[in-house]
C-alpha cells in the first residue's frame, strides 16, 4: 500500500470514499496525504469544511490520526530495518543510532500520541438498541392496527353491482393485465430481501434500523386514517372480495391473523379483503426500500442502485397494469413516502433540525419529540460504513499492530 505521505489528491479522494465519508472530497479535492495528516480541529471551524461536516471533523480527525500512528510506526519499522530509528512525528529532532535525539537533556523526552478510544467513537454514532426495539414495537403496531382497519373497511365497501369502479385514466389506456399484481410482489419482495442482507452488513444498522421502522410504522399510520375516513369502491369489475361477516369478530380476528400470517401479500392468498386503496401500501414498500438501499450504500454501486430503482418503478407500474389500485392511491403514496424519507433524513443529518425553536417549522410535526428522543445522541451523517456482524470479525481482519496507552502524569 501506498504511504500516506506519498498520497496525491486523488488517494485522498479515494480513502474518503472507502471510508464513508464522501461529503468531504468536494471540500478535499486539492488535498494530498501530508496536507490531509495536518488537519486540525481549527480547519473544520472554517469554509469549506465547515460547511460540510456535521460532527465538528470528530470523525476524519480520529481516522487521521490513526493514519498518523501508522504513518510513525512504518517509519519507525523502516528504520530500523536500515539500522537507525525513525524521526519523530512531531519532526521536532532527528533520532540519533542509539534512539536518542541528539538534542541536550533530552533523555527523558517522551513522544505522545494521540490514541483515538473506542469510546469517543461510540459517542458519535451509539447503537442504542433499546431505541431500536422500540422503533420496532412501534412499527408492529401500526402494521397490527392497518390490519385492524382493513378488516373494519371490508365491511364498508360498496358492492361492485351497486357501486361500480371510478373512472381512472391509466385504466382508459391500458387494459388489465392479470399476471402484472404478482410480478409487483415478487419486486417488492426482492427488494425487501436485498434491504435486510444489506442492514444486516450495515455497522450502524441499530441506528438506520430505527429510522427505517418509525418511518414504515407511520406511514402505515397514516394509510389507516385515509382509507378509513374515505372508502374508495373497487378498482375493477375482477375483484373478488370476502364475504362480509356482519359483525361476527371471531371470524375477524381469524381473517386478521390470517393476513398477519401472509405478510398483507395476495401472492400468499392472505389479502382477500377489498377497500384499502387509498392510499397503497405496496407502493410504500416498493419505494421505501429502495430509498434506503440507495441511501445507506456507496455511490460507487451506481448499477446496484439502477438494479433497485428498475425494481420499484416495474414494481409500481405493474399496480397500475393490474388494476388493483387507483392511480391517485399510488401517486399519494409515493408522494409522502418520499416527503416523509427526506424530511426525516434532512432532520437527523442537521444538527440545528434537532433543536426546538421558533425558527425550526420542523419541530412543530407531530412526531418531533419521537424523533428527539430516537437521534438525540447520532452527531452528523450517519457513515456507510459495513462490516460483517460477527464479533470474531475484529479478531481475524485487524492488522497485527498493538497499540496500549501510555498515562503520563
Amino acid at each position: 500500500m501506498k504511504r500516506v505521505a506519498a498520497w496525491s489528491a486523488e488517494d485522498v479522494s479515494d480513502w474518503l470514499s472507502k471510508e464513508g465519508m464522501p461529503e468531504y472530497i468536494d471540500a478535499l479535492h486539492q488535498t494530498d496525504g501530508p496536507a490531509l495528516l495536518r488537519l486540525t480541529e481549527a480547519d473544520f471551524q472554517m469554509p469549506p469544511l465547515s460547511l460540510v461536516s456535521s460532527d465538528a471533523g470528530q470523525q476524519l480527525l480520529e481516522k487521521a490520526e490513526t493514519l498518523r500512528i501508522e504513518t510513525h510506526i512504518e517509519a519507525h519499522k523502516n528504520g530500523h530495518a536500515n539500522g537507525h530509528a525513525g524521526g519523530l512525528p512531531n519532526g521536532t529532532s532527528k533520532p540519533l543510532r542509539n534512539g536518542t535525539t541528539g538534542v541536550k537533556n533530552s533523555g527523558n523526552e517522551m513522544v505522545h500520541i494521540h490514541i483515538p478510544t473506542m469510546e469517543a467513537s461510540r459517542s458519535s454514532f451509539p447503537a442504542e438498541w433499546g431505541k431500536t426495539g422500540l422503533a420496532f414495537i412501534y412499527a408492529v403496531v401500526c402494521f397490527v392496527t392497518t390490519t385492524i382497519v382493513i378488516s373494519v373497511v371490508h365491511e364498508r365497501v360498496p358492492s361492485k353491482e351497486h357501486t361500480p369502479p371510478l373512472p381512472d385514466k391509466f385504466f382508459d389506456l391500458f387494459d388489465r393485465i392479470a399476471w402484472a399484481f404478482s410480478i409487483c410482489e415478487i419486486n417488492g419482495m426482492l427488494l425487501v430481501v436485498l434491504w435486510l442482507i444489506q442492514w444486516i452488513l450495515l455497522k450502524h444498522r441499530s441506528i438506520v434500523g430505527r429510522r427505517f421502522f418509525f418511518i414504515v410504522g407511520t406511514l402505515y399510520l397514516y394509510r389507516c386514517i385515509t382509507m378509513y375516513i374515505t372508502t374508495l369502491p373497487v378498482p375493477g369489475m375482477h375483484f373478488q372480495c370476502s364475504p362480509k361477516l356482519l359483525g361476527n369478530w371471531e371470524a375477524q380476528m381469524r381473517r386478521i391473523m390470517k393476513m398477519i400470517a401472509g405478510g398483507g401479500l395476495s401472492i400468499t392468498g392472505a389479502h382477500t379483503m377489498c377497500g384499502d386503496y387509498l392510499y397503497s401500501g405496496h407502493t410504500v414498500m416498493l419505494t421505501l426500500t429502495y430509498l434506503f438501499i440507495k441511501e445507506y450504500s456507496p455511490k460507487r454501486f451506481w448499477w446496484y442502485h439502477w438494479v433497485c430503482w428498475l425494481l420499484s418503478a416495474v414494481g409500481i407500474f405493474c399496480i397500475l397494469l393490474a388494476h388493483d389500485h387507483y392511480t391517485v392511491d399510488v401517486v399519494v403514496a409515493y408522494f409522502i413516502t418520499t416527503r416523509l424519507f427526506w424530511w426525516y433524513h434532512t432532520m437527523a443529518n442537521k444538527q440545528s433540525l434537532k433543536e426546538t425553536s421558533q425558527s425550526n417549522p420542523f419541530s412543530r410535526v407531530w412526531w418531533y419529540r419521537l424523533f428527539q428522543y430516537f437521534e438525540e445522541n447520532v452527531s452528523g451523517t450517519v457513515p456507510r460504513n459495513y462490516q460483517l456482524p460477527l464479533s470474531w470479525r475484529a479478531l481475524h481482519w485487524n492488522r497485527s499492530v498493538k497499540y496500549s496507552r501510555l498515562d503520563i502524569q
